[in-house]
């Protein structure tokens, strides 16, 4: 069996790979985890309990069954797209996020109300009968902890707390996970979120919160993760919603939104060929920076005029 992510895995979709695998391992399958981008260092804990395979182009390997995780869109997987389609085998997809389109699998399960694509797994150990243990509990866990920002955001719901506990009771330490994924930062990280809040600018009367943030100069701090200022933004008492673009190598320019309203991101970044959840959703669009962040920017208002004058 193959277990396939999306491009730039999040903890969602490697803590649910590596419960997957140990799931299937303990049934007596063969399991191989396939992703187009390697494992992020905060979450290199993971590579204890499985190995995360990284493609690099020709054939995938053998296998009669792919399953996908955390995501729809055969697209998400860049450079394994066409090695997938051309893969004889039959495709599951297991996931919590919007599909639009016309579906490319032969079996799915998808629940869009479930905070994390890991909940779906841990569903799926428990209808297989497999209990959990300290491999399925640790990426479960770092799932739900990373989709749902440490339960804070609102797809934080009972049962997401219900797996949670039964995590902990098993074994499972919350504070060396929360240490692992947030308190490894590199000293150029408080610097890169220096750089992109000086680049803050609010429109729509200061309920959206704009950072556009070019290539770093010679010299300045990089910034691969927005999270921390995504979190800071979204903090402030009238916005409704944060716009973070960040340029990106190759004349492109990747956009990560989020919202606190009813105001739906996953709209706004499917309008560009994006999407994601109604609460936070991404995008990577081509063209300059300054022109990105108009078009962005100009839909996001006509959306904000549009969630005003609808019937409450």
């Amino acid at each position: 069996m193959l277990l396939c992510g999306h491009m730039r895995p999040d903890g969602d979709c490697l803590g649910s790979q590596a419960a997957l695998a140990a799931v299937l391992e303990r049934l007596g399958k063969s399991v191989w985890i396939v992703n187009p981008d390697p494992v992020q260092p905060q979450l290199d804990y993971l590579e204890r309990d499985v190995r995360f395979g990284v493609f690099k182009g020709g054939d995938l390997p053998a296998h009669d069954l792919a399953v996908t995780l955390d995501f729809c869109e055969l697209s998400r997987t860049g450079a394994m797209e066409a090695a997938l389609r051309a893969a004889r085998s039959r495709k599951l997809v297991v996931d919590h996020h919007l599909f639009h389109g016309e579906p490319w699998w032969d079996a799915c399960y998808v629940d869009m109300r479930a905070s994390a694509t890991g909940v779906l797994v841990r569903r799926i150990a428990r209808e297989l009968g497999v209990a959990l243990d300290a491999r399925i509990a640790r990426g479960v866990f770092t799932a739900l902890v990373t989709d749902t920002g440490w339960f804070k955001y609102s797809n934080t719901d009972a049962e997401t707390f219900a797996i949670a506990s039964e995590i902990v009771a098993s074994g499972v330490a919350p504070a060396p996970i929360y240490s692992a994924i947030y308190q490894r930062n590199s000293r150029a990280q408080p610097l890169g979120v220096a750089r992109a809040l000086a680049a803050l600018e609010y429109s729509g009367d200061g309920r959206i919160a704009v950072v556009a943030l070019p290539l770093p100069k010679p010299g300045e701090a990089e910034l691969p993760d927005g999270d921390d200022v995504l979190d800071i933004l979204r903090a402030v008492g009238r916005v409704e919603v944060v716009l973070f673009l960040r340029e990106l190598e190759g004349g492109q320019v990747k956009l990560s939104a989020r919202s606190k309203t009813e105001f739906d991101v996953h709209r706004l970044a499917k309008g560009f060929g994006g999407g994601g959840h109604a609460k936070a959703s991404g995008a990577t669009l081509t063209g300059a920076l300054e022109d990105v962040r108009a078009r962005i920017v100009a839909a996001a208002l006509a959306q904000l005029e549009q969630v005003e004058a609808a019937p409450r």
